[in-house]
């Protein structure tokens, strides 16, 4: 088109359905790896052109989660260098795996979606063409399946994101842009752990305890236990955040910290006074439960992410035929476990990554329906993206969920 605008200002939109040459992003290069306040660089980059199945969305605000935390470190993997094995060229990453925002184009083949769809953005990718895709087979299990925005280029801390259409699924029209941006990555992770795992599902009055119930990943997780009719039991590191967890749903709420029996067991385990002194401290964590759920009520299943310090008391506690359902490794990825619980009780332990089309329509059903909020906690400018990123980092982040504003950051573009 010959009037298109070269570039557009930071938090304007160009008219409905009109695609500069260039947007504005905060961009991560090799020669930039380290903290992310000084790898997050704003540029200005061509608009990419789209596949058949792909749209183009403006991005009105971005969620910020850990996964770029990592893409900024450039480890424990080399994003950049990783797609540059695949054959892609770019020589930069534009991150950002959680969006709301508006169609502006669509791909030849797309036929879900319209210009000016009001659209929240998953993360999962796949190509439609691998044979277990078009199987009908579980994507998160294919092959070509991977991370939006951090595994590919193109995500959303810039003004525009080429995405594939079905990773765009109704805005929630109760939120606003920034809250709408919130809450697909860890919410879709959560709602697979706690709902997709059968027969360990969620089930009405199941005990399920939730490390980090403070966290992203934890506020929603007590949330959807509680919309599957489930009694969450929230752990977290502090008591400032118990109210948090509370009134977000949690029946209880339990401070690690009153405990000192974390970390990876050892082969000193096997010893039968070690074995004694350490099932003692667990216990004791166990009755901790119980004195929220009543004496002999396990955890059904156990909602995992710290990983090495966690694990074995979390294979400990969990009932028998119960799950530790665990989606990353915050603490250290050294995870061991007691087998004698293990194969005795007949527990599972089982990895969960993402979600697929199902899962995030399901999670997305339940904020539609008011069920779970995005939890909010911190709104942050565009040229703030790496800022907000080195809170997380550094653990200084607050409660709850983060949001950056890019196409809503004019004053009346952010809410309805």
């Amino acid at each position: 088109m010959s009037d298109r605008p070269e570039i557009v200002p930071v938090g304007t939109l160009p008219p409905l359905g009109v695609v500069p040459k260039k947007m504005h992003a905060m961009v991560i290069r090799p020669s930039r790896y380290g903290e992310p306040e000084t790898a997050f660089q704003a540029e200005e980059i061509e608009i990419p052109e789209l596949a058949p199945d792909e749209v183009l969305v403006a991005v009105m605000a971005a969620g910020v989660n850990y996964n770029n935390v990592w893409a900024a470190l450039g480890y424990p993997v080399d994003v950049i260098a990783a797609r540059n094995r695949k054959g892609e060229p770019e020589e930069f990453h534009i991150g950002g795996s959680d969006a709301s925002g508006i169609v502006y184009k669509v791909g030849s083949g797309v036929t879900t979606h319209k210009v000016g769809d009001e659209v929240v953005i998953h993360c999962g990718i796949w190509d439609r063409n691998d044979p277990w895709v078009k199987a009908g087979k579980d994507p998160m299990f294919a092959p070509s399946q991977v991370i939006w925005g951090y595994e590919t280029n193109w995500g959303s801390f810039a003004q525009f994101t080429k995405v594939q259409a079905h990773q765009c699924l109704p805005r929630p029209k109760h939120l606003s842009w920034e809250e709408a941006a919130a809450y697909m990555l860890v919410g879709a992770t959560a709602y697979r752990m706690l709902n997709h795992w059968s027969p360990n599902t969620v089930q009405p009055d199941d005990v399920v305890l939730i490390w980090g119930g403070a966290g992203g990943l934890g506020a929603m997780a007590i949330q959807i236990v509680k919309a599957l009719g489930g009694r969450p039991i929230a752990v977290v590191s502090s008591d400032d955040k118990i109210e948090f967890c509370k009134n977000l749903g949690a029946e209880g709420v339990i401070n690690r910290k009153d405990f000192d029996h974390w970390g990876a067991l050892t082969s000193e385990i096997n010893k039968p006074e070690v074995f004694g002194e350490w099932t003692k401290k667990a216990r004791a964590f166990g009755k901790a439960i119980w004195d929220i759920a009543g004496k002999g009520n396990n955890p059904q299943i156990v909602f995992e992410h710290p990983g090495e310090s966690t694990i074995p008391t979390s294979t400990f506690v969990c009932e028998t035929g119960g799950m530790v359902v665990i989606c990353a490794g915050t603490t250290g990825f050294n995870a061991t476990v007691d087998l004698r619980y293990l194969w005795m009780r007949q527990k599972r332990l089982q990895g969960s990554h993402f979600a697929n089309d199902d899962n995030c329509k399901g999670l997305n059903d339940l904020v539609i329906d008011k069920k779970v909020d995005p939890c909010l906690a911190r709104t942050f400018k565009f040229e703030e993206t790496g800022t907000c990123h080195q809170l997380m980092r550094e653990n200084k982040h607050p409660s709850g969920n983060m949001s950056i504003l890019v196409g809503a950051e004019r004053e009346g573009l952010g809410r309805n």
